[in-house]
């Protein structure tokens, strides 16, 4: 079920990024502007920059919103953010690994707490949930015409991929952390679009749940990502296509 589950958090994902798509606008340009400011304006010199204006292309952020946002950050003005994580656990023992880009701390840190606190969690030590997880290059490119599913695995194997699989007109790729560099000059090399290149956090087991605890979970996952200074919700948590439909 891990497959399953996996592909069923990043489809649901994906559609509430379509449903509240100017609060993802606002992560993606976060994302720039602290790229660049650490390492410079330089798509091409700055490969975490290079990435973050990908991801917003991919989620058809304009090109002159994304120039805007790396002028502002590489200058005397620019706006300063620090990357903080949360670990904890949700309602029924689920694993929660919270990732913020914050321009205050003390209000992040509230934030986060009252989260789990209103929706019966509680926060941990920073730590002690790595056990759980484990980082993973996940990328998402919309099918190509002409497809061969054979042909291209091989091609993106040979570049460190894990695991291919096509789903509802997507081919998910994943590919260890180490890989990630290598698998994303490869795609670029066969000028395949991709929609969207993420380092994230996979769990290396699930937690299957009754509707009703599923439900109380999510609740706490939809607070915390509805939180500005949240980038991203990470959970292990087994997600079944009737229970999305319990939360859209």
């Amino acid at each position: 079920m891990a497959g399953h589950s996996k592909w069923a958090n990043i489809k649901h994902r994906k559609g509430r990024q379509d449903a509240k798509r100017g609060k993802i606008f606002t992560k993606l340009l976060k994302e720039i502007s602290i790229a660049a400011r650490e390492g410079g304006g330089d798509i091409d010199g700055n490969a975490r920059l290079r990435l973050a204006v990908q991801n917003a292309k991919g989620s058809n952020i304009p090109k002159d919103t994304i120039e805007r946002a790396i002028s502002k950050a590489t200058g005397a003005d620019a706006d300063t953010y620090t990357e903080v994580s949360f670990e904890g656990y949700g309602p029924n023992g689920i694993a929660v690994f919270v990732e913020c880009l914050t321009d205050n701390n003390n209000r992040t840190v509230s934030n986060v707490r009252a989260a789990f606190s209103k929706y019966g969690g509680s926060l941990g030590t920073n730590g002690s949930l790595e056990f759980l997880f484990e980082r993973k290059g996940v990328f998402a490119v919309p099918q190509p015409d002409e497809f061969d599913e054979d042909d291209f695995t091989l091609e993106v194997i040979d570049a460190g991929a894990e695991e291919v699989e096509v789903q509802e007109g997507y081919v998910h790729i994943t590919s260890a952390m180490e890989d990630f560099g290598n698998l994303q000059k490869k795609l670029d090399e066969l000028n395949i679009v991709v929609e969207s290149a993420e380092l994230q956090r996979i769990p290396n087991t699930y937690t299957e749940l009754e509707n009703d605890e599923f439900t109380k979970v999510w609740k706490l996952i939809e607070a915390l990502e509805d939180d500005d200074d949240v980038q991203k919700v990470y959970h292990n948590m087994e997600v079944k296509e009737e229970q999305l439909a319990l939360v859209d």
